[in-house]
């Protein structure tokens, strides 16, 4: 069985209610190797998508960088960024999020529905396939064992729930659990 926790409980809550669980922390403050999981993680060479030529450091900074504002259109910079800082773009600095542009130089906006389905998993799948299959075969092989815990700071694992972000560790437990959605990977 894996649980998808939020990480800003305390340990020692988790542990009580998991007590034979293994416990991973996949956010960007993770330690290694687990933090490899995080969309801020630079891993380097992502394809950045309906964008040929482009490729990104990071799941976060294709996210970031196609993010189209009122006051500002897309970023590239966001792709190079690998110190998983600096990646977010606000809307106290830009204005209204507009929605996510069609790649780097397309004249579609996506709505946030859209973006998380045609940019986010497709980018986030491509680093589980490339980049991680060594810690998901670990992970494989552990939830034989055991319950895992997989901490995150966002617990909504529907994609269709729009009010609250997508947990990046819910992806991490569709993917091992063979339910990936079909249509976006």
């Amino acid at each position: 069985m894996i649980i998808i926790h939020n990480r800003r409980a305390s340990l020692e809550s988790i542990q009580q209610r998991y007590p034979d669980a293994a416990i991973f922390d996949v956010t960007s403050r993770g330690t290694q190797p687990w933090v490899r999981f995080s969309p801020f993680y630079p891993h380097g060479n992502i394809p950045v998508p309906f964008s040929p030529g482009y490729t990104s450091a990071s799941v976060e900074g294709i996210w970031q960088g196609l993010k189209v504002f009122d006051r500002a259109d897309v970023d590239p910079s966001r792709f190079s960024i690998t110190s998983m800082k600096g990646l977010k773009r606000s809307v106290r600095s830009y204005g209204a999020v507009l929605g996510h542009r069609e790649g780097v130089n397309g004249e579609r906006l996506l709505s946030y529905a859209e973006a998380r389905r045609a940019i986010y998993l497709p980018a986030y799948h491509w680093v589980l396939t490339h980049c991680l299959q060594d810690l998901l075969a670990e992970l494989e092989k552990r939830a034989a064992l055991q319950t895992l815990v997989l901490l995150d700071y966002e617990t909504n694992c529907n994609l269709d729930d729009l009010a609250r972000p997508l947990s990046h560790a819910g992806l991490i437990k569709l993917y091992l659990e063979k339910q990936w959605p079909q249509d976006d990977a």
